[in-house]
Order: structure tokens, then C-alpha cells, then sequence
């Protein structure tokens, strides 16, 4: 970002919103598409600020998307085991993300952050997965209720989220991928995927903006402004879609999506170099 933002950087970071959200919550990483996108744009943000601080506007539209069912639990927390064995699983299956996360924050944005063929690489690779996920996950599953996954089930995809660490693998897609091969069934597994969302993005919001708050300035924060509000205007539209489109159509649009923008993104990066 420059000291004076110009019509370009603010259409950028509109662009690059609009991105974040219509990504964050399908398994195509968000991540990967906003940096290969700023790649190709010449977007600089003050320490990759921006890409992590404009998912919070995803994390609104799942608490507006949800509010309702959230209320509900967090009325039923006193009373209701169902209600406190949900919010436990939340939690444990946060705390790897949490405590890795926080270990690797500097190797994280310093290097994977800033190494485009490795995400272009990862981009593939998980398409490929996604491709035979429909075929190889059991015909009955053993979970369908996100609500009511076990304490060990929620800290195994706990574990999986882990893998999104490296640009390209995707936060949803490691989620997802990880419960349908733990018993989950496809719907629920996104579902779970959405409410996990949750504390991470959090989480990586509270930390990457204490991490940077003395590097940031007003332009910083305007353009962040932009993509945060963009953000929530797709995700919304994502959030509230995407349980049905799984249900009809599967994960292989998505993987013959990463695959598509994987090879179109190395093609891209041989082309500039």
C-alpha cells in the first residue's frame, strides 16, 4: 500500500474483498487466490495485513447467517449438554491452529506468504484430492449432525485445519476433506467447516493486528475498510448457497477449479519471469 491511496488501490482492494469472500468458506483458498491476485496486480499490504484482516467480514456473515441457531446454543449453554458439548468441540478443534499458528506466524508471512509457485503447486494438488473425495468417502456416513461431533472427531479436523497453514491448501478444504474422511457427511462436514471459521479467523484477526499495530496506517486502514465490507457482501451470499450446492453437485467443481487457476497461475508467474 502507498502513503495516499489512489482510485486504483481502492478498486484493488474492492476486487480483492469481493474475492476473500466468494472463496473463504468454498475449498479453493481464499488465501491463494488473494495473494496470486495481488501478485498479478502489484497489491503490496503493509506485512500481508490486508489478506488476513479482510476475513474478518467473512467471520461477520456467519454469526448474521447463523444468529438465530447461535442464540439458541448460547441460551441453552446452562442447561443443555448438546449446547455445551458443541461449544467444547468449537474450541478443542481450534486450540492446534491456535497454538501452531502462533509458533509459525513469522515463517508463515515472511515465506510461505510470499512463495506464488508453491501456492500455485498446492492449488493443484488439492484439486486433485478434492476430484476423488465424492468417490471415496463411505455411502453411510458415520456423522451428519456438525452440531454433534465428538470431542476427538472436532480435535482430528482440528489437526487438518492445521494443513492450511500453507498457502494454497485452503482452511475450509483441509476442514472439509479432513471430517468426510473421518465419517462425516459432505454437508455437514461444511457446515462444521463454517462454525470453525469462527475463533481461527478470530483468532488470526486479534493476533496479525496486534502483531502490526504500529506499522499500519490511516491509507492502510481504509483500503482493509473496503475489503473487509466487500468481504461480508460475498460471504453472505456464499454462506447462504453453498449447503445446497454441495448437496447436489459435490467437491469436484471446486477441484477442477483449483486446477484450472493452479496451472493458469504458473503459466502466469513463467510468462512475468
Amino acid at each position: 500500500m502507498t502513503s495516499a491511496n489512489t482510485l486504483g488501490d481502492m478498486l484493488e482492494a474492492l476486487v480483492l474483498g469481493l474475492l476473500e469472500g466468494l472463496t473463504e468458506f468454498i475449498p479453493v483458498s481464499s488465501t491463494a487466490h488473494l495473494l496470486l491476485a495481488g501478485h498479478f496486480l502489484g497489491f503490496q499490504s503493509t506485512g500481508r495485513t490486508f489478506e488476513v484482516l479482510i476475513q474478518l467480514g467473512a467471520v461477520l456473515a456467519i454469526l448474521t447467517v447463523y444468529f438465530q441457531r447461535f442464540l439458541h446454543v448460547a441460551q441453552q449453554l446452562p442447561t443443555n449438554p448438546g449446547a455445551r458439548r458443541f461449544v467444547m468441540g468449537i474450541i478443542i478443534a481450534f486450540l492446534p491452529a491456535a497454538v501452531i499458528g502462533s509458533l509459525a506466524h513469522g515463517f508463515i508471512k515472511d515465506v510461505l506468504f510470499e512463495t506464488p509457485v508453491l501456492i500455485c503447486i498446492m492449488l493443484i494438488l488439492g484439486g486433485i484430492v478434492l476430484l476423488f473425495m465424492d468417490r471415496i468417502i463411505p455411502a453411510v456416513p458415520t456423522y451428519n449432525n456438525a452440531m454433534g461431533y465428538p470431542p476427538l472427531l472436532a480435535l482430528k479436523i482440528g489437526f487438518c485445519q492445521c494443513l492450511a497453514m500453507i498457502p494454497g491448501v485452503s482452511r475450509s478444504g483441509s476442514t472439509i476433506v479432513g471430517a468426510m474422511l473421518l465419517g462425516a457427511d459432505k454437508r455437514s462436514a461444511a457446515e462444521f467447516s463454517f462454525f470453525l471459521a469462527l475463533p481461527t479467523m478470530l483468532g488470526a484477526f486479534v493476533y496479525d493486528l496486534y502483531k502490526n499495530r504500529n506499522a499500519l496506517s490511516f491509507d492502510d486502514g481504509l483500503l482493509i475498510a473496503i475489503g473487509f465490507v466487500a468481504a461480508f457482501c460475498a460471504a453472505v451470499v456464499v454462506v447462504r448457497t453453498l449447503l445446497d450446492f454441495v448437496g447436489k453437485h459435490g467437491y469436484a467443481p471446486f477441484g477442477w477449479w483449483r486446477i484450472v487457476v493452479g496451472v493458469a497461475g504458473l503459466i502466469g508467474l513463467a510468462l512475468v519471469h
